[in-house]
């Protein structure tokens, strides 16, 4: 066959990888110690020199943790699943075909299954010559975001022809972004039986030490936080969840709050949680089932969790929106 012969090269495509934090393969404790091994062994998640970190978390944590965490899990795993993993799955099924011929959609998890490395893979070997890495994570934080990044050049620098990269910003005060908050919020406020006398926005806490070192995330969740009020036209109580350990975390905390409150005349709250792309542990079992518990033995009457923007609607239409933005330039390349 001469090289005029030849068939023309198929078209190169894009690919939009959705990355989550992830989640234990199972609701029992060996999954979930093979998950936090993997989890608390990150240098961005936990900045403790690893001499003095690694006898804590293998002579302890992996010991003791497992088994409490596995629990936490049985209270919201699903038929398909844990909650996270799903949803991101859906998601990611739910943003197929949005973006235009030629652009394919997948999801990975940071810790877990998908692994980062195989779904970048994959989506070379599937002819994307341009990737964006898309880290649902609305505020920026080293310990979510950066890590997800991280794990992906990793991948990356095993290529020899590595794809055309970029990483999808953090999106806490994107206009779209307010919008769908305060919808899903102003939806599921109207769905209630009360009317709550505070909405509270549970984040997800760091250490204060992270502040200190020019982590932006706490102000990244304040900003939100304060669009999110305007939006609503209402004062929302802010508080971080989530704490871990013996160091000093941001405050106020969620738990703590959630105890002070009726005692401050607060009888009736309604909880969102912003950080959060896809409903998780930390929102199904931390606020909804145990913040619940703390709130009305403290003697609130009424408490509601109001879901994350998942993959609904709101959620959905969101997400394509900063995607698109991202994806200026390489869709008319293509």
């Amino acid at each position: 066959m001469k090289p005029a012969d030849h068939p023309p090269l198929p078209a190169p495509k894009i690919g939009v990888l959705l990355i989550n934090l992830g989640t234990p393969d199972a609701a029992e404790a060996g999954a979930v110690r093979r998950y936090l091994a993997e989890f608390l062994s990150d240098p961005r998640v936990v900045e403790i020199p690893r001499l003095i970190w690694k006898p804590i978390l293998h002579g302890i944590i992996l010991r003791t943790r497992p088994a409490k965490s596995a629990h936490a899990y049985r209270q919201v795993w699903r038929e398909d699943g844990s909650p996270l993993a799903a949803i991101t799955r859906a998601l990611a099924d739910g943003l197929t075909g949005r973006f235009g011929p030629g652009v394919l959609v997948d999801h990975a998890m940071r810790y877990g299954r998908p692994a980062i490395g195989e779904r970048l893979a994959a989506l070379k070997e599937q002819g994307c010559e341009r990737i964006l890495l898309a880290p649902l994570y609305p505020q920026y934080c080293a310990a979510t975001t950066a890590t997800a990044n991280d794990a992906a050049f990793a991948a990356l620098a095993t290529m020899r022809w590595q794809p055309a990269i970029r990483t999808l910003p953090p999106y806490y005060d994107d206009p779209a972004y307010i919008a769908a908050l305060a919808d899903s919020v102003r939806t599921s406020l109207a769905a209630l039986d009360f009317e709550p006398d505070t909405v509270m926005a549970s984040f997800h806490g760091m250490p204060q030490r992270t502040l200190a070192l020019g982590d932006p995330y706490h102000c990244h969740c304040r900003k939100t936080a304060r669009l999110l009020s305007d939006a609503l036209g209402r004062e929302l109580v802010v508080a971080f969840q989530s704490r871990f350990g013996r160091a000093q975390w941001l405050e106020p905390a969620t738990d703590t709050t959630l105890a002070a409150l009726p005692g401050q005349g607060v009888k009736r709250i309604a909880i969102v949680a912003p950080g959060f792309a896809a409903d998780c542990v930390e929102t199904l079992e931390e606020l909804a089932i145990r913040g619940r518990e703390t709130f009305l033995a403290a003697g609130g009457t009424d408490f509601a969790y109001l879901p994350c923007l998942n993959d609904g609607p709101d959620g959905l239409a969101m997400t394509e929106s900063v995607i698109i933005r991202e994806l200026e330039g390489w869709r008319t390349v293509s």
